[in-house]
């Protein structure tokens, strides 16, 4: 049964914001300085869900979770280079990472024709008009 980690996005104010980011930096890998205790659930499909200005916006499924020993033992949590957009669901404030259960999770937001998912202002319209 997997689990998922949502952590909080400093810095970014959007999606694209993130993906800039780490593009600059050439990273799939989020430093963290404890190793989860559920590791292994975050290894069966788990995702690392950002918190952006407050509110869950997208995810990352989890590739690999490793544990570097030394004066100060980090870990490093490896993810995929796809960002899966989710609806959006609101977040207070927390530090480090927590776990979120499956159920907890939001949905993932629907694809367009060529793989890429819908505007944000787009799905907020639909949802205004009723048609979402």
């Amino acid at each position: 049964m997997s689990v998922n980690l949502v952590k909080l996005c400093v810095g970014a104010d959007t999606v694209d914001d993130l993906r800039r980011w780490e593009q600059g930096h050439r990273t799939r890998t989020i430093h963290t300085r404890q190793t989860p205790k559920r590791a292994e659930e975050l290894l069966d499909g788990g995702s690392l869900y950002w918190v952006i200005k407050g509110v869950i916006l997208v995810r990352r499924p989890i590739v690999a979770i490793d544990t570097v020993e030394g004066d100060l033992p980090q870990c490093l949590i490896t993810v995929s280079t796809e960002h899966i957009l989710t609806e959006p669901q609101p977040r207070r404030p927390f530090q480090g990472w927590r776990y979120l259960e499956v159920k907890d999770t939001p949905r993932d937001l629907p694809q367009g024709a060529g793989g890429e998912a819908l505007p944000a202002d787009l799905i907020a319209a639909l949802r205004d008009a009723g048609a979402w």
